[in-house]
């Protein structure tokens, strides 16, 4: 067909007929080759032995005299030599197509292309034009003039040879992908059909064919059903685990979105890929690496917080000893892990050399410790919170005039909501160094104090009484407490350090009670009461203090004894008598 489009004669009409068919031929060569694409790579035609033999008879005419006879062979091994030439190339092209990507593949198909036009250059660099208008009829001059045709038409196909590698390496690419899985065949009758090819020219401008839309609708619809395979596998491995079962409900409930979002993106990732002529960029290999990081990571929060909110939960109804800030901190930490890793595989998947970023920080850790040294010092603070136990969550607490109830001790700060229901947030550094006043590090005993002053008019006699039946009634009374009062410390248990110290003051136990006659005031004769309430409920302890007060009323009145008020007398000198 090359040697009919070098021949003058033919009109517009017939060249373009020919391209035509040509086109068609190199198209039905390369389904050819890719469909037989090992039985190409294993045989190699390097036709040595007919070089060998052409190179004999040469030397025997050059002996004879038989210029013509030389320069036939001559040419022959020059067209041998780029036939072999254009074998190796397309053996080195056939196996570069098992390249990981399309973009190693290209850069194969150019570096052998160099070389082969290197070596091609060399092997047709003599002219023999001048021997296609030699004159004569001998079977020698025309077996040497159809030499050279070959030779020259043998340089066009090696030049339409590269020009269509190159037109057709991404779909020499794709269709290696199925020659994997001995579907060339198929893709080829296929891609025969007229009115697939008329569309696979239209689909051609936006990257596409009937192929690949085939391809991919049974790619989503595949994953669609592997998504179902997916969650009933995923809720067996729960539900079986040893570890996860009991929280296979919660985990199942709060991870589904997510799940659902990865197989979308699995099915974007697979399209993409298809479209891409089943190679995956760099670009697009990072883009959807770093996604998949996303979606991981946030897969691997959820899990572990749903863990451990059920923990939590079983822990507030079990009234578990485990400190409740204690779990949240260390919550806060394992996140705080996670999302760092997470990040990292995020930097290494975007391009980041991670060598250089994290030598990178020690070089500058001083400034960033020197600028996040307050940071630092509320971290260990928190430390310095959970290790010393002055406080937990819940518990009502005094410090640097603050005060409220612990809401939570956090990484940085601990919140406090105040009795006035605002929220504070302290930095947990100024723990350190700050008197804490923990008014809930009491297990028996909440103080109630009192001065109570009668008239100065008051019979000894009845003050005395009367102090005698406070105190009875309050060594009797079923709330207050007493030294008679039962309490039983808290056993220490083993892998606990014993202290030497008063057991009633580590654990908050007061049982002192006294009533006695105290001072005699400016206008009244006063009597001390201070004892303990058993409950250190604050309203249990007012309700007990109500009821002790209304008792002392009653007591007082028995005794014939009244309430003192701040009062003046005035003395009148001249008549002798007070007013």
């Amino acid at each position: 067909m090359t040697l009919q489009m070098t021949d003058a004669n033919l009109t517009q009409e017939e060249i373009s007929d020919l391209v035509a068919k040509q086109e068609a031929s190199y198209e039905k060569a390369l389904y050819r080759v890719m469909a037989k694409k090992n039985e190409y790579i294993n045989d190699n035609k390097d036709y040595s032995a007919k070089i060998y033999a052409l190179k004999k008879i040469i030397a025997i005419n050059k002996r004879a005299g038989n210029s013509y006879a030389v320069k036939r062979d001559e040419v022959q091994i020059q067209s041998y030599l780029i036939a072999k030439s254009m074998n190796e190339l397309l053996r080195d092209v056939l196996i570069a197509l098992d390249s990981k990507d399309i973009e190693t593949f290209e850069n194969k198909l150019n570096q052998y292309t160099a070389e082969h036009q290197k070596e091609f250059s060399l092997i047709t660099k003599r002219d023999y034009k001048e021997f296609l208008n030699i004159a004569g009829t001998a079977p020698v001059i025309q077996a040497l003039r159809n030499n050279v045709r070959e030779y020259y038409a043998l340089q066009e196909i090696n030049n339409d040879l590269i020009s269509y590698l190159y037109q057709y390496d991404k779909k020499m690419y794709g269709l290696n992908k199925f020659s994997k899985f001995h579907l060339v065949n198929v893709v080829i009758t296929i891609s025969s059909i007229n009115a697939v090819h008329a569309l696979d020219t239209l689909l051609s401008t936006v990257g596409l064919s009937v192929v690949k839309l085939i391809i991919i609708i049974s790619l989503i619809i595949i994953i669609f059903f592997i998504r179902k395979l997916f969650y009933y596998v995923f809720e067996r491995y729960l539900m079986h685990s040893y570890y996860l079962h009991e929280y296979a409900e919660e985990i199942l409930k709060r991870t589904q979105r997510t799940i659902d979002i990865l197989i979308i993106v699995i099915n974007l990732n697979m399209i993409a890929y298809v479209f891409n002529d089943f190679s995956s960029s760099t670009l697009i290999s990072s883009f959807f690496n770093i996604l998949y990081t996303l979606i991981i990571t946030y897969f691997i929060y959820v899990v572990i917080n749903t863990v451990a909110l059920v923990n939590l939960e079983k822990f507030a109804k079990d009234a578990s000893s485990v400190k409740a800030e204690l779990i949240n901190v260390g919550i806060k930490i394992v996140n705080f892990f996670i999302f760092l890793l997470g990040f990292l595989f995020t930097l290494y998947f975007a391009g980041v050399n991670l060598t250089a970023l994290l030598s990178g920080l020690g070089i500058g850790g001083f400034a960033v410790a020197f600028a996040a040294k307050d940071t630092i010092s509320n971290f260990f603070g928190t430390l310095a919170i959970l290790a010393s136990d002055a406080f937990s969550q819940g518990d009502w607490v005094e410090i640097n005039g603050k005060e409220g109830t612990v809401v939570e001790i956090g990484l940085r700060v601990t919140t406090l909501r105040t009795f006035d229901n605002a929220l504070i947030a302290i930095p947990n550094g100024t723990f350190a160094s700050a008197d804490i006043k923990n008014w809930n590090k009491r297990k028996l005993g909440r103080r109630i104090k009192m001065s109570i002053g009668v008239k100065y008019d008051s019979k000894r006699e009845d003050i005395k009484n009367a102090i005698v039946a406070i105190r009875e009634m309050l060594q009797n009374h079923p709330d207050i407490a007493t030294k008679d009062t039962k309490y039983e410390h808290m056993a220490y248990q083993r892998g606990k350090i014993a202290k030497l110290v008063s057991k009633d003051d580590l654990e908050g136990v007061k049982r002192t009670l006294l009533v006695f006659l105290d001072e005699f005031a400016d206008s009244s004769i006063n009597i001390l009461i201070y004892c303990f309430s058993k409950s250190v409920v604050w309203e249990e302890w007012l309700q007990t203090k109500q009821d002790v007060m209304e008792k002392i009323m009653e007591i007082l009145e028995e005794n014939n004894l009244e309430f003192a008020f701040p009062s003046l007398s005035i003395y009148d000198e001249t008549k002798g008598c007070s007013q």
